[in-house]
């Protein structure tokens, strides 16, 4: 089982090293731009060796990148031109289907780069040196610099794990380059047998997460302060955006990788609360649910509890903890895999009963209108989770397969498998034994 980890280790330059490191990045950036304008120009195309025909001359005498550098360009141009294609390929989707009016204006249009990074290729632009040194290429040659970082990728990276690409990356606020370093793991393969135990996890933003097992083992992990301090960090943006300031506009820069940070350390820290050994834990699988979960009314024509409502849910990072959990889970010798989430909050696991009326006003308490059976809501979503990850578990033992996201490419497959899970039922309730996280 392949495992790929980001490293992240700080340069620590003295002042002449880190001129070198601008001067780099900044050529970096610049011939990104250029490359940009001129594939804008001839095409868009999305390939890598047809933008590198064009512009290849000129990255190595305009801008004197070295050979290597001047080969990353076009393919990081041409990789952002590719996701630019793709939006605007569901963006013709949702227009066909009627989810929306407007267009996507970012195809029309070259892209423009703005943050100081350099794509860097392992043995090529970067190697590792003994005693916490790295070599990296720069305009000038090659400089040694000495780097620290995280006890654990120290140790990834002397043991002599599989490194990948990195990149150089400069923070403002700190004034100092880091090198991201990408480190892939080998890992032994997991059996079924080995996964003992059974865990759904719902997300939501009330909650943040809620787990339970199939012995009705639950724990509840509160969204209360997350909710809090996003409220604060939207009063302090709608003050500086009104003031528009150069300051002010420096100012939202700094609030707005605070908020990150903070949204980041805690879905670090409910991850490593969820994470047990030797477990399946089964996620919805939540692709493209802002589409469906579309507020009918935003801006100026939606109320002010509206607003209140959508900003809430722009803010909702499950993307985010998701994959906090599937990667501490492979560290933790378990696995993490997607289920479909449909009527997860909706369906009876009692009856198997689907409704909307089964949530009324969409609140936090479940009422089966066909068994009455109540419970709340987050926890019968977690549970369907549960049992729809028993299901898959028990097909991997059977088959040998082990399906990590459902296919959603063909609708009778997906039909099938909801048709399956109506069947399922959990077993006689007890009371649950609930921990708040």
């Amino acid at each position: 089982m392949l495992q790929v980890i980001t490293a992240k280790l700080k340069l620590e330059t003295n002042p002449e090293q880190k001129e070198l490191l601008r001067e780099v990045s900044l050529a970096y950036r610049d011939a990104l731009n250029y490359t940009s304008q001129i594939n804008f120009e001839n095409g868009k195309s999305s390939n890598g060796t047809k933008i590198q025909k064009l512009v290849y001359q000129d990255l190595r005498s305009r801008f004197g990148l070295p050979s290597q550098m001047a080969c990353n360009v076009p393919r990081q141009v041409g990789a952002t031109y590719k996701g630019l294609l793709t939006k605007l390929r569901q963006n013709e989707e949702a227009i066909r289907k009627g989810r929306t009016k407007k267009r996507f204006k970012g195809w029309y249009e070259a892209p423009k780069f703005v943050s100081r990074t350099c794509n860097l290729n392992y043995l090529r632009d970067f190697t590792f040196k003994p005693n916490r040194q790295v070599s990296i290429i720069s305009l000038q040659g090659r400089i040694t610099i000495n780097y620290s970082g995280y006890s654990k990728h120290l140790e990834l990276i002397k043991s002599g794990c599989k490194i990948g690409g990195a990149k150089i990356y400069y923070s403002k606020s700190s004034k100092t380059y880091y090198l991201l370093v990408s480190c892939e793991l080998e890992l032994p393969e997991l059996e079924p047998t080995e996964l003992s135990r059974v865990v759904g996890v719902d997300v939501g933003r009330r909650f943040l997460a809620v787990t339970t097992d199939v012995q009705n083992k639950t724990q509840f992990f509160s969204g209360k302060e997350t909710i809090h301090k996003a409220n604060q960090y939207q009063r302090v943006r709608k003050i500086l955006q009104r003031k528009g300031t150069r300051s002010a506009t420096r100012r939202l820069t700094l609030v707005s990788g605070r908020e990150r940070r903070f949204t980041a350390d805690v879905n670090h820290q409910l991850s490593a609360s969820v994470v047990t050994p030797n477990t399946l834990f089964g996620l919805e699988d939540l692709t493209h649910i802002r589409d469906r979960t579309k507020p009918k009314k935003r801006g100026k024509k939606a109320s002010k509890k509206q607003r209140k409502a959508n900003r809430k849910q722009a803010k909702w990072s499950f993307a985010e903890l998701h994959s906090f959990i599937d990667y501490k889970a492979v560290f933790a010798g378990s696995l993490a895999i997607k289920v479909d989430a449909n009527y997860t909050s909706k369906g009876c696991f009692k009856c198997g009963h689907v409704s909307d009326n089964n949530r009324p006003n969409k609140g936090l308490i479940f009422r089966c209108e066909c068994c009455n059976f109540e419970l709340h809501a987050d926890l019968v979503a977690a549970r369907n989770i549960t049992l729809r990850t028993l299901l898959s578990r028990q097909d991997w033992e059977r088959t040998g397969i082990l399906s990590v996201c459902p296919d959603v490419s063909s609708g009778e497959a997906k039909a099938e498998r909801l048709s399956r899970y109506s069947e399922l039922r959990w077993s006689s309730d007890t009371s649950p034994r609930s921990t708040v996280g």
